[in-house]
Parts: C-alpha cells; sequence; structure tokens
C-alpha cells in the first residue's frame, strides 16, 4: 500500500513537472523571468526548448521575432494650429529588435496579456493597446497642433506631414526596442472643413489672378507711354544730333554750359 502511495505521487509529480513545462515557439524569442522579476534584468534570460516553469515567481514570455501589425480600433481627434478640429485612424506594422526581447519584456511585464480571438500573441496585443497607441496618440497629438488646416489639406501636405509623424514615432518605438516598418495616420476632414478650405482657396486663387492682371495691365502702360513718346520724337524729325545743333545755334557764346541739360535734351536721353 506504502509502495502504491510512493508511486501515485511520483506520478504525479511527473505529471506536474510536464504540465509546467512550455516549449518556445519558432521565431520567438523565450523570455524567462524567475523570482518574480525582483531583482530587475538580472532575473531575466533568454532561453529556447523547453522550459520548466513550475517554481513559483517564474513566468515563460514568448515574444514574435516576425512583422506585427497594429490599427487603432476608432478613430482619434486632433486639432491643428487654427484649432480646427480633423481625425485620424493611424495604422503601423514593426517587429522586436532581437537582442532587446528582454528590454521589452522587463520594461512592460506589469501589463496583462490580453485574450486575443485573432491568434495575435497576448502580450503584443496588451502592448499595442496600452503602451503603444497611447503613445502614438500623444505625439501626434502634439505634432498636428504645429500645422495649419490648410497646409495639412495642400498638394502633399499630408505626405509631409504624415512623414515627420513617422520619424517621431519610429525613434520612440526604436528607444522601445521595436523597429517600426510601416506608419501611415490616415488622416480625415469632415465636409464642413474641406469646404471651408476650398471657398479660401478659391477667394486666394481670385486675389491673386486679380494682381496679376493689374500688374500686367500696368506694365502695358508704361509700355504705351514709352511709344507715345518716342512717335512725338519721331514725328517732329528731332534727332538727338538736330536737338544739340539747334541748342548750339541759340547759344550766346557767353553763358556757361557748366551742368546745363536743356528740357529738350533730356527727353531723348
Amino acid at each position: 500500500m506504502k509502495r502504491k502511495i510512493n508511486f501515485l505521487i511520483v506520478a504525479l509529480f511527473v505529471v506536474v513537472l510536464f504540465a509546467s513545462c512550455e516549449r518556445v515557439a519558432p521565431n520567438y524569442a523565450g523570455v524567462l523571468m524567475e523570482n518574480y522579476g525582483k531583482q530587475g534584468k538580472e532575473d531575466f534570460k533568454i532561453v529556447s526548448g523547453k522550459v520548466s516553469t513550475w517554481e513559483l515567481g517564474t513566468e515563460l514570455f514568448q515574444v514574435p521575432l516576425f512583422d506585427q501589425r497594429g490599427e487603432f480600433t476608432d478613430p482619434v481627434t486632433l486639432k491643428a494650429a487654427d484649432n480646427t478640429e480633423f481625425n485620424a485612424r493611424p495604422t503601423y506594422s514593426y517587429k522586436v529588435i532581437k537582442n532587446k526581447a528582454i528590454d521589452v519584456v522587463f520594461d512592460n511585464k506589469h501589463i496583462d496579456k490580453a485574450e486575443t480571438d485573432s491568434g495575435k500573441d497576448g502580450f503584443m496585443q496588451s502592448l499595442e493597446d496600452n503602451i503603444l497607441e497611447p503613445r502614438i496618440y500623444d505625439l501626434i497629438k502634439e505634432e498636428s497642433r504645429k500645422h495649419k488646416t490648410d497646409s495639412l489639406m495642400a498638394d502633399g501636405g499630408s505626405l509631409l506631414f504624415e512623414k515627420r509623424l513617422e520619424q517621431i514615432i519610429d525613434k520612440e518605438f526604436e528607444r522601445r526596442g521595436l523597429q517600426l516598418l510601416t506608419f501611415s495616420a490616415q488622416l480625415e476632414f469632415s465636409k464642413a472643413v474641406r469646404e471651408k478650405i476650398d471657398s479660401r482657396n478659391e477667394v486666394n486663387t481670385n486675389i491673386s489672378v486679380l494682381d496679376q492682371q493689374i500688374t500686367e495691365q500696368k506694365k502695358r502702360n508704361e509700355l504705351e507711354q514709352l511709344k507715345t513718346e518716342q512717335a512725338l520724337i519721331t514725328s517732329r524729325g528731332l534727332t538727338k544730333e538736330i536737338l544739340y545743333k539747334q541748342f548750339i545755334d541759340k547759344w550766346d557764346g557767353k553763358t556757361p554750359l557748366y551742368g546745363i541739360v536743356p528740357d529738350f535734351l533730356k527727353i531723348t536721353q
């Protein structure tokens, strides 16, 4: 009887031991936390194959090393520099930098693993929901206040804005041990905002056309005036040489000529 009990105890121990083993999946980095992580990063290490997690305070994090894709479930509201409101619904892709897997787990071990129906790793889903997307929202909200609505809606304006956001978010992800692969803010402007900007652009276009027409008319007037003066001189047959001779003929030979330019010579100069 005693031997049976001992056998059952050993068998139960073996079952528990095997049940407490996990295998690190291919293309994942296994990060094992021991002692509840009380000693900081010293309690975290990279593991592979079968890993025992039966000891208290031990937990295995499986960090995917392949591309991850995230998107905001709902649009977020932003404000431009002129206080115009518009929406964005960012999408992004990224992956964990392989030699930063311990850092990613250590910095985010406090978040609960999310329950997912999509097949995405619960840790990564929770990371997106609780850490990455709130931070992305803060960054794009801050950057949007530096741009006016008409510049965002101008040709290429939204692309420049998204490029700037991508640079900012790339640095933020790198700081967190992640590599940003793609990012799109997907800006959405309401019909009222689009009509307002279109109306303003039409007014600016009309003003620009009017200014150009006024400038061109001034040039035409100046040209006509020059042509009239030239025609007047030509009609009188007065060349520069003839005007000089007429002036000399009338000069009394005594009056000083220094600094004197007769009026009828000025128009030919």
